[in-house]
């Protein structure tokens, strides 16, 4: 069984559930990790067991056939664009690049020398998700024809140890946030076709209130309050809000609604449910699960690419559906500026739901 040799750049928070991701899947074997601070990566490379290099020695290593980027959103771009020159395939955290331009850039440079890129969020490939994806497939609630997509939060600074990036540019609800449900609703509704959107921002300061950054000041450059519908190839239309100016609220992440029901989706940033779904003359019910992946599995879409390349087929987590939803995200501020629907030029394929009865830790057996 061919495996991909995987090096992760970027060792911050999100970093140990990629280990475990790694680790879990048997087409990947996670050996280096490096970061911008060469402390921070030696201090993971012990506590993990791998080796720490510097990113230099990482895209020049001939054992390296994979990159996982976990850096930073504004440098997303540049890191998976080093690592494609550097002859590797990439598997990069949300979003694909901060400006669409970039993110094109990456799509054409991975074609030009035959590798492949994944983004995140992979997190449409654990069991609620792929449960969805079943149960509309299979005509449970009939043709999807509306829906709701909610997101909403005070923000990232009373908790989050590094939060200023979120108020930069590529920061921000919905570049945070929006892959997540944009990417979930495409995996179960197809492309979207256009966008109408509003964008505010609710203070221009903000002040973190977590234990290492109590008191800091951070400057926002971005919109904190996203509200819109997006129009789908299929003829759905949903609403979506995402926001960090929202103190509480009672709405459910994403709800569907077609002719012959509706389902409630899980958190599109879990890999688990729960997913209910109403029939009519039957209320709401509870459907079991019906894949593997309910727990926390970020690297899937990794493990992916790499049965993806041994197998000659696409991957599910792939650039150009990455840039697909980055062009939606970027929709709404254009629709915004524009005060008119925005046409989204770009498209990809509905990602290919998994196959019933998979072995643990394999992907196509």
């Amino acid at each position: 069984m061919d495996t991909l040799n995987v090096g992760i750049i970027g060792c911050g928070k999100i970093f140990p559930a990629y280990v475990k991701g790694c680790r879990l899947f048997r087409k990947l074997n996670l050996i280096a990790c490096s970061d911008i601070s060469p402390e921070t990566a030696a201090a993971r490379a012990k506590e993990f067991e791998v080796e720490a290099r510097s990113i230099e020695q990482m895209l020049s290593s001939d054992d390296i056939d994979m990159v996982i980027n976990l850096t930073i959103p504004k440098v997303h771009a540049q890191v998976t664009l080093n690592a494609l020159e550097a002859g590797k395939h990439v598997h990069s955290e949300k979003p694909l690049a901060a400006e669409l331009a970039d993110g094109q850039k990456i799509v054409e440079t991975a074609a030009k020398k035959n590798l492949r890129v994944g983004c995140a969020p992979d997190t449409f490939l654990g069991a609620g998700l792929q449960t969805c994806r079943k149960l509309i497939d299979d005509g449970w609630i009939g043709r999807p024809v509306s829906g709701t997509a909610f997101m909403l939060s005070p923000g990232v600074e009373n908790w989050h140890p590094n939060p200023g990036f979120y108020y930069q540019r590529g920061g921000g609800p919905m570049f945070d946030m929006g892959p997540y449900y944009i990417t979930a609703l495409v995996h179960l509704l197809g492309p979207v076709r256009s966008v109408i959107g509003t964008t505010s921002r609710a203070w221009n300061e903000r002040v973190a209130t977590s234990e290492t950054m109590l008191g800091v000041r951070l400057p926002v450059e971005v919109p904190t309050h996203y509200s819109g519908s997006l129009v789908f190839e299929n003829g759905a239309v949903i609403n979506m809000v995402m926001s960090f100016d929202v103190a509480a609220h009672t709405h459910s992440p994403i709800e569907l609604y077609g002719t012959e029901g509706s389902m409630a989706v899980p958190d599109p940033n879990t890999f688990g449910g729960p997913v209910s779904v109403f029939r009519k003359g039957q209320g709401w019910k509870e459907v079991p699960l019906l894949y593997d992946y309910a727990e926390n599995s970020r690297g899937i879409g990794a493990a992916d690419i790499a049965h993806a390349v041994a197998a000659g087929r696409a991957h599910r987590c792939n650039a150009r559906m990455a840039l697909h939803a980055l062009e939606v995200m970027h929709a709404f501020e254009r629709s915004q500026e524009s005060a008119a629907m925005v046409e989204i030029e770009s498209d990809c394929e509905q990602p290919a739901p998994f196959p019933s009865g998979m072995v643990k830790g394999l992907l196509d057996e």
